[in-house]
This record gives structure tokens, C-alpha cells and sequence, in this order.
């Protein structure tokens, strides 16, 4: 322990760290300073969540440069995002610390980041959680680092936590790095997102082992108010996507400075901002499927006010530090008012007023749904991927795909769940059994499903209460504001006017009803089948397709969706309209000459009214629908069990392929939405089979 003198010409040490960091006119907070002297002083763990902008990352940063002068090891830096690692790595080197990153962007730069910080040339290494479990980081570098770390720290903490709005499998790992870490080594957790239930949850997860516990060891936790004094919060309910649309081209004139608008969906995203460039907005969309290159550059253009926003999903969001950001608009509702804040947290931290914008979308409870179908999977599912690792050793995730019905994103998340539950564990070539029994726990995944359901039923609330709306979110934060806001529509009074130009929202109409997405053909067999790898031979392979749309789209989405779940039928005379536009936009080599769909046992007129209908309007000959051998192959979930379910279901009819082999020409392949892309790719196979030259396939919908 440093004595109290030590401790005050620690302080005065710190707030010239600060005043490098943030400027000369930059002074700590009281419980910044608590944080620091806990950390630095007493080597405890501390858990600090405080609105966006408050400081968090000047508590770990003027922490480290004290712990490095009184002769302490590296701090080691868990961010989830390299947006994050940039900010950070910028805002170190201000404060003259020297800070290098190891993340999936430079795993050229690796070997010489773990020499530097084994020559002590590093006082900040930042890592991804991913890295945490790579079997070479964990045996080889992990164990060194631990010892050597002098603080760790645990950026947007609350991602620990599956009662989080943004759990994260990889985070689950830091629980037993906590537990394996040397005593005396502090740690910090920061986030400005977490209600009770979370901090709780985190602080249990910092504590060490019980065993090597004391009272002294209790997590410091400081929380602070998460009140924005700068935000003016504003709903307005518009009934059609065009109208939203229109409604927020002609809004963004009028919102000051430059600003991010919310999206649900990567289809989305792209959607609107083409629009929004069309109306002579300068925007750009941004989400996790964006270059890296271009979403750096994005950024740069956002944070030095070259663009008037950025169109994006949710991956612009935590780290993302641009102070004078003057706005916020969401196009479709986040799943809970904890989301919702964080993301609206970006704005208004170093300008006097932001506003702050919530345009609901009839789609918003399709997409939750679908988000929610996303969780930990059934008992059934989990036990078959044990038994498969258990009878076949080790295996990766391609291969166990075959034995495993689920999708590559959720395969991968349920085994980093068993990885720290102790069943399975990540080795050199993907993943192994352990062996040590393990429970399904039903009844907290139940609950955690119950909490969702909940945080969904909140941000309901938010759209249709008459309260102030800050109080409403911060009361879902269990930071409840003894007095309104006296700043949102609510307070004021003054509630934006929903009303648009007519002819703005039909130009919006326009933009959102034109047709057509690509649907790319498949190129390459699912890995892990044992008769069929790599290229798929060029002459059965299908031409580039086209759809009328994508399910998650703002404009031909809820169409879409509304025809898929209603009734089997025709689809209405606009839609196949918009069908025979698409298909006189359409560039092709050669005109098709002939019409097959594919069967449906779902929707048998849809789909075989729009082929015949298709036909006779564009003078093809219809030449009839493929066959299932024992009915259709039912729902798989990736694509090496879909392709096994397709190969063994679907089959070529021998009259149509006769008639395929007389037909002379192309061939439009139909079927009604586009998932996976395996049946539209066999299905043409067959064709190809049969003789047609080529195979273009057509469909209404895809689902990405």
C-alpha cells in the first residue's frame, strides 16, 4: 500500500497524464479518481459504467502510465472492435503510451507485437476477444501475459453478460482468465450499458476464486448517472416504408451537423442511403459485411464532417468516438431501450443539443423474431454435436456441419458456449471433446428467452408512452431521474410533424418498388461431403440469377413477407409486373427459350402460376416443374446438410428432361425465395444435366 503522501503526488501525477490525454483544461472526476487509486493503489478489481463520454478509457490509460512508471508489466486491453482498438491507439499515443494491437486485421504484425511486448517496448496491448481462445494465443502467449500484465482491462463489459443486450460467447472466456490471473494484478470493466441485473452479473464474474477471496478482493463498482443533458429524444410513427423514407430524406436537411441513421438490416443499409444519395445527400452505408478499407474510410469521412451520415447497422457502434455528433435516427426499433441508449449514446457527448430520432417499421417484430430464432440451440442439437465429437475426435467446424444441423454463425456460437462451459475445447484443427459431463441448462436459457421477450415489449412501450422518454429508457438502465427530462417531445410539447410532400413519398415509392437483386451462383461445394468437394463442374453450374427482392429489404421486403406468410396463391398483378421489369433490365447472353420451376410443398400455386404465367407472357415454352423422389427435403440450416437433404429429394422427371433436351436454349429456373442457394444450384445441375446450354435462375425473394 503507498502511503498518503505517495497517494497525493500520485493524484497530481495523474492529472498531468489527463491534461496530456484530454487537454490542459481537463480535470479528473471524482470517481475516476477512485477508479485509479483502486487500481493503482490498492490492486483491486473495479467495475465503472458511465454514459458514453464520461471517461472511461482516461481511467484505464492514466492508470497504466502510473503502473509502468512504479515498474508494472503491460496492460492488456480486451475491445471488441478494431474500430474501438483505433480510437484507443490514438488517444494512447496522445498521452505518449505506447499502444499496439493484435486482432484479425494484422495477423502479419503478430510475431513482431509479441516480441515488442516481450522486450517491455509496450505499455498497451489491445486484443480481440476471439484471439483469447486461438489454441496458439491461449497455450503460448496467454499464460506469459497474464503473469506479466500490469492491469487488464475489459472494455464494453457489459458484452460478459448474456443477460446483455450484446452477449458475446468469446467474452464468456474472461471469467476464467479473471480466475487464472496472479493475485495482486488489478483488473477494470467498463461500459456505459448495463442495468442492475448486468452489473451484478459482471461484478460476480470479476470476483477471483473463492478460494483465494477476501473482503478486500469485493469488486469496487461505480456507477454513475447515464443522464444526456445534450439529447433531445423525438418519436414519429409513419404507417409505409416510403413515407419513412421520404420523411427522413427531407429531415436531414434539417438536422444539424453530420450523424449516423440506424438500420436493422445489412439490406437496409444499402437501401436507404442509395436513396438518400439519389435526393443529393452525401452518405455512405456501413456495416460488418463493409470492406475494412472502406469502413475505415467511412468512418474517417464521418469524423471529419465530409459526409452529412453514415447509413449503418449496428456495427458502428461501441467505440465509435465522434463528440460533435449532432444526431441519431433509427429506421426500424432496436430490440430493448438498453440497445436503443447505448446506440443513441453516440451523439450530443461535445455539442450543446443533438437530436435524437425513432422512425418505427412495421418489420421491426419480423427482424426481432428472427434475431431471437438465433439463440443457444435445443438440448437435442447440442447433444448430437457432443456424441459426433466424441465418436470421431477431433473435428472442424466444416465437418462437423455435416453431422450438425445448424448454420456456420450459430454452430460457431454454441461452441464457444460448451468451450467455456468445459465440453468441448478449440484445438489445432478445430474442435475436440473434453469428456467432463455437462448440463443443459434449460431453465436459464428460458429465462434469458423471457427477459428478451420483455426488453421487446419495452421498446413497444417506448413508442407509445406519453412520459418523458429519457425517464422511460433510464428506468429500463435501473437509473431512474427523479425529475422529466424536460427536452423530448413528450416534455416540450413539440412533437415532430409526420407530414410529406406527396410527391416525396413517391418518389421514395418509386425508388423502394424498383426490382431486382442479384442472386449469385454457387461456385464451390460445401466442405466435408465425402463424394463432392471443391469447384462445382462449370458445366452444371447455373448463370448469375435475379430476384424481385430481399425479405429483409425497407420496400419489397413487406410484400414479400406478407405473401410467404399468407395463404398459398397467386401473387397480385403489381408484383408480377414488377417481375417482367426486372426481367427486361435483365443483360443476359442469351435469351432463355423455356420455363421449369421448382416443386414447393408449400406454396404449389405460387409458384407454379408464376412459371406459367411467366411463360406465356414472355412466349417460353413451360416445360414443367422438377420431382421429389420421397417428398421434399424439409429445412436444413447449413449448407452440407442442405445439400445432403436436396441430393437425395430432388429429382429430373423423365419427360421434362426430354423436353429439356429439345428445348434448345436457356432455361429460367423459378422458385419462390432463394435461402441457402443449394436447391436453385442442384436444381440447375439437373437441368444442365439434361442438356440445357444454360440456367438462369429467377426467384421473388432471398433472404440476404
Amino acid at each position: 500500500m503507498i502511503e498518503a503522501p505517495d497517494v497525493a503526488m500520485l493524484r497530481e501525477e495523474a492529472e498531468g497524464r489527463l491534461r496530456a490525454l484530454a487537454g490542459e483544461h481537463a480535470r479528473l472526476r471524482d470517481d475516476q479518481w477512485t477508479a485509479i487509486e483502486a487500481l493503482v493503489v490498492d490492486r483491486r478489481r473495479v467495475l465503472v459504467v458511465q454514459r458514453t463520454g464520461w471517461g472511461k478509457s482516461a481511467v484505464y490509460f492514466v492508470a497504466t502510465a502510473l503502473l509502468r512508471e512504479l515498474g508494472e508489466g503491460p496492460t492488456v486491453i480486451i475491445s471488441p472492435l478494431l474500430a474501438l482498438m483505433r480510437n484507443q491507439i490514438a488517444a494512447a499515443e496522445r498521452a505518449g503510451i505506447r499502444a499496439v494491437t493484435i486482432n484479425s486485421a494484422n495477423p502479419e504484425a503478430w510475431e513482431e507485437v509479441y516480441g515488442r511486448v516481450a522486450d517491455g517496448l509496450v505499455d498497451v496491448l489491445l486484443v480481440s476477444p476471439e484471439r483469447l481462445n486461438n489454441p496458439d494465443f491461449r497455450d503460448n502467449v496467454l499464460p506469459e501475459l497474464a503473469e506479466s500484465a500490469g492491469l487488464v482491462v475489459v472494455d464494453e463489459a457489459h458484452c460478459i453478460s448474456d443477460w446483455g443486450h450484446d452477449f458475446r460467447p468469446d467474452y464468456r472466456r474472461l471469467a476464467t482468465l479473471f480466475e487464472e490471473l496472479p493475485p495482486g494484478i488489478p483488473v477494470l470493466a467498463t461500459t456505459a450499458t448495463a442495468n442492475a441485473r448486468v452489473t451484478r452479473d459482471v461484478a460476480e464474474q470479476l470476483r477471483p476464486p473463492e478460494d483465494l477471496r477476501s473482503d478486500a478482493d469485493e469488486p469496487l463498482v461505480l456507477r454513475g448517472p447515464l443522464e444526456r443533458d445534450s439529447l433531445h429524444l423525438s418519436a414519429v410513427r409513419l404507417p409505409t416504408a416510403e413515407q419513412r423514407l421520404a420523411w427522413l430524406a427531407q429531415t436531414l436537411r434539417e438536422l444539424p451537423g453530420s450523424g449516423i441513421v440506424y438500420t436493422l438490416t445489412v439490406a437496409a443499409a444499402h437501401e436507404i442511403a442509395a436513396y438518400l444519395r439519389e435526393q443529393g445527400h452525401e452518405v455512405a452505408a456501413y456495416s460488418g459485411q463493409t470492406d475494412p478499407a472502406e469502413r475505415l474510410a467511412a468512418e474517417e469521412a464521418l469524423l471529419n464532417n465530409k459526409i452529412k451520415a453514415l447509413v449503418a447497422t449496428s456495427a458502428l457502434g461501441m467505440g465509435f468516438d465522434k463528440p460533435d455528433l449532432g444526431f441519431v435516427v433509427h429506421m426500424g426499433a432496436p430490440q430493448s431501450p438498453v440497445a436503443y441508449y447505448q446506440q443513441v449514446g453516440r451523439a450530443g457527448r461535445g455539442v450543446e443539443r443533438a437530436e435524437v430520432i425513432l422512425l418505427p417499421g412495421t418489420e421491426d417484430r419480423d427482424i426481432w423474431a428472427y434475431f431471437t430464432s438465433l439463440a443457444f440451440p435445443p438440448e437435442p442439437v447440442v447433444r448430437a454435436t457432443l456424441q459426433a465429437l466424441e465418436e470421431r475426435g477431433t473435428m472442424s467446424t466444416q465437418a462437423l456441419e455435416t453431422a450438425v444441423d445448424l448454420s456456420r454463425s450459430r454452430l460457431e456460437m454454441m461452441l464457444k458456449v460448451l468451450d467455456v462451459d468445459g465440453a468441448v475445447r478449440r484445438v489445432k484443427g478445430g474442435w475436440e471433446s473434453t469428456g467432463e459431463p455437462w448440463a443443459y441448462d434449460s431453465e436459464r436459457y428460458s429465462r434469458i428467452a423471457a427477459e428478451r421477450r420483455a426488453e421487446q415489449e419495452a421498446m413497444l412501450g417506448y413508442l407509445t408512452t406519453t412520459e418523458c422518454r429519457e425517464h422511460y429508457l433510464r428506468r429500463h438502465l435501473d437509473d431512474d431521474a427523479a425529475e422529466p427530462c424536460g427536452r423530448c417531445d413528450n416534455c416540450t410539447g413539440r412533437h415532430r410533424s409526420p407530414e410529406i410532400a406527396t410527391e416525396a413519398v413517391e418518389a421514395a415509392r418509386q425508388s423502394l418498388s424498383r426490382p431486382g437483386v442479384p442472386v449469385e451462383a454457387r461456385r464451390q461445394w460445401p466442405t466435408g461431403l465425402a463424394d463432392l468437394s471443391g469447384r462445382i463442374k462449370p458445366e452444371l453450374g447455373a448463370e448469375p440469377g435475379r430476384a424481385l427482392g430481399r425479405l429483409t429489404d425497407i420496400g419489397w421486403g413487406n410484400r414479400l413477407r406478407e405473401l410467404f406468410n399468407g395463404p398459398d396463391g397467386p401473387m397480385a398483378d403489381d408484383m408480377f409486373k414488377a417481375v417482367i421489369q426486372l426481367l427486361s433490365a435483365w443483360e443476359w447472353r442469351e435469351r432463355p427459350v423455356a420455363v421449369v420451376s421448382v416443386p414447393s410443398s408449400t406454396r404449389p400455386l405460387l409458384v407454379r402460376g408464376f412459371a406459367e404465367r411467366l411463360a406465356q407472357v414472355g412466349r417460353l415454352a413451360y416445360l414443367g416443374e422438377l420431382g421429389y423422389r420421397a417428398g421434399p427435403p424439409g429445412q436444413q440450416f447449413n449448407s452440407a446438410k442442405r445439400v445432403q437433404a436436396i441430393r437425395a429429394t430432388l429429382a429430373m422427371p423423365k419427360e421434362l428432361g426430354a423436353a429439356i433436351a429439345q428445348c434448345g436454349g436457356p432455361v429460367l429456373l423459378i422458385d419462390d425465395r432463394v435461402d441457402t442457394g443449394w436447391t436453385m444450384t442442384l436444381g440447375a445441375a439437373l437441368v444442365r444435366h439434361a442438356g440445357a446450354p444454360a440456367v438462369l435462375p429467377l426467384a421473388l425473394a432471398t433472404t440476404s
